[in-house]
């Protein structure tokens, strides 16, 4: 074990050898960890506010959501501490394991065992109310999982591009889950692996055809999708208020149109935090998950919205960063796959939040509820960093 964690023999208190020169705490990336901190404190309060006068979800108690999520968080923040104190090898060394858990997972939500929500099937149930969402810690797994493969082929031929074996492999890597997630059917997760697998090719080097392929065929098998009439009603409905807003603003585009107007309330300051009437009206459904940004449009105005999309650029830089300097093309990898992740998740749910984007229920990183979602990104910030500590130590 690294001696960071061994009991010390030197004289010091614990405190003077965390603080040390050498120590763990000053070897952290801490722009990536200060600005993934304040946005869950940020969110924390988003979901407080847009839930304690929710009687029909809060059952009665304010704070029900509010001390749920401070569970949710502290739980992520103690996950990501495991997985720095384990280190990028051991954590590369379990991939296999932990990429067969999360595919049991995701096929579990298959079963009886799994719970239907807005016309997904995504949850498992865990007892006590809480309530698990494999598709979320699968991000996760594949990205490890790629990241395994491309390094070991690297390895082996000496660090050329992916061969055909090594792309369809990984392939079968990605469509296991993902199959297993559509037939949820969770049509914004699907596209959220798909994405990550782009970004993990990318960084992997594979060719340039292999990327417009692939592109091109997933192109091809959406509407192929669509055809043969694989998407639900709700989907459907979903991308036809985004193509025309007006189409039915009091049924299947209600949801984006409360959204625009309670972040246009907000003006430059915003109306306070818990002052907000769209928020507090009880106007916009699912605000303290999918639509969770309507409230800092509203509360904390477009001074706010900037400040947390300025803190979400802040990791997505601190993690190319910590992808560029990696030791490895593993490390390397696993933080090309988070930015792809973090990047297209934040801009997915801010971007439906706004009108811009179809309606997909992705979560936005570290702020709306739920403790999958806040599981997953906090190991992602784990990931991070036990790469970050493993290129300053060589």
């Amino acid at each position: 074990m690294h001696s960071y964690f061994r009991p010390a023999t030197d004289g010091r208190t614990v405190w003077q050898r965390l603080t040390a020169r050498d120590s763990l705490l000053r070897k952290l990336d801490w722009p990536l960890l200060g600005s993934a901190l304040v946005l869950t404190v940020t969110g924390t309060v988003l979901v407080y506010s847009a839930t304690r006068g929710r009687e029909e979800l809060n059952h009665g108690d304010p704070q029900f959501f509010l001390l749920r999520q401070c569970v949710n968080a502290a739980l992520g923040i103690a996950l990501a501490a495991v997985v720095v104190w384990l280190g990028s090898r051991r954590v590369r060394d379990a991939v296999p394991l932990l990429y067969a858990m999360s595919v049991l997972l995701a096929a579990l939500v298959l079963t009886p065992l799994g719970t239907t929500v807005n016309g997904s099937r995504s949850w498992i149930e865990v007892g006590g109310g809480f309530a698990l969402q494999p598709s979320e810690l699968v991000k996760v797994a594949v990205i490890l999982a790629l990241a395994a493969l491309f390094a070991a082929r690297a390895d082996a031929s000496g660090g050329e591009s992916p061969d055909v074996r090594t792309m369809l492999f990984a392939l079968v890597l990605v469509a296991v889950p993902a199959v297993f997630i559509m037939l949820a059917p969770d049509m914004g997760q699907t596209l959220g692996l798909v994405v990550i697998f782009l970004g993990v090719l990318v960084a992997a080097g594979a060719s340039r055809w292999w990327l417009a392929g692939l592109c091109g065929a997933g192109a091809a098998g959406a509407v192929a999708g669509w055809l043969a009439g694989l998407l639900d009603e709700y989907q459907i409905n979903r991308f036809a208020a985004f193509a025309n807003p007006e189409l039915d603003p009091a049924g299947v585009g209600y949801n984006t149109n409360q959204a625009r107007i309670a972040i246009g309330s907000g003006g430059l300051f915003g109306t306070g935090l818990f002052q907000g009437h769209q928020t507090t009206g009880q106007f916009v459904p699912e605000q303290h998950t999918d639509f969770v940004f309507t409230v800092a449009g509203e509360e904390l105005g477009f001074l706010g919205s900037c400040g947390i999309i300025v803190l979400l650029g802040v990791v997505l830089w601190r993690a190319l960063r910590i992808a560029r300097d990696a030791t490895d093309l593993y490390g390397t990898v696993v933080a090309a796959g988070i930015v792809a992740w973090l990047a297209f998740q934040s801009f997915e749910n801010i971007g439906m939040s706004l009108g811009i984007m179809p309606v997909t229920g992705l979560p936005l990183p570290f702020l709306s509820y739920g403790g999958s979602a806040m599981f997953a990104v906090w190991i992602a910030v784990g990931l991070l960093q036990a790469i970050h500590l493993e290129s300053r130590r060589r």
